[in-house]
């Protein structure tokens, strides 16, 4: 399997650089007559796409506190100012720049906060 790995990554890569749907046809030319390296290859595709999506969901969430700054863009905010601090995080006056521009209050979880517990009542404020 180790001497696959280097084909597995290649096929992988040039996947990587089509559209979604052009994937599978470049995998039946590529892989014909091997499933086992076709699997691979799909499955890291798979994964790269799960991911992908996890990623996108985390982007959503507060930031963790530590290196804000008046003018720093969290997602779609610009900090503007401090303007209080919590047990749970520090709180700023932003600027939401989508769907519309407006000024919003942000709270922002301190660093070390992060646990489940913390996060679930942070939420709930």
């Amino acid at each position: 399997m180790a001497e696959s790995m280097p084909r597995v990554q290649q096929l992988f890569d040039q996947a990587l650089e089509l559209a979604p749907g052009e994937r599978q046809g470049f995998l039946e030319v590529e892989c014909a007559g091997e499933a086992e390296l076709r699997a691979e290859v799909e499955a890291l595709l798979v994964a790269f796409v799960d991911a992908g999506e996890f990623l996108a969901e985390t982007e959503q969430r507060p930031a963790l506190s530590g290196e804000e700054q008046p003018g720093a863009v969290i997602d779609r905010y610009k900090l503007l100012q401090e303007i209080g601090e919590g047990g749970f995080g520090v709180v700023w006056m932003a600027e939401q720049q989508e769907p519309v521009k407006r000024k919003v209050a942000l709270k922002i979880i301190k660093l070390g906060m992060d646990s489940k517990q913390v996060v679930a009542r942070f939420e709930a404020e």
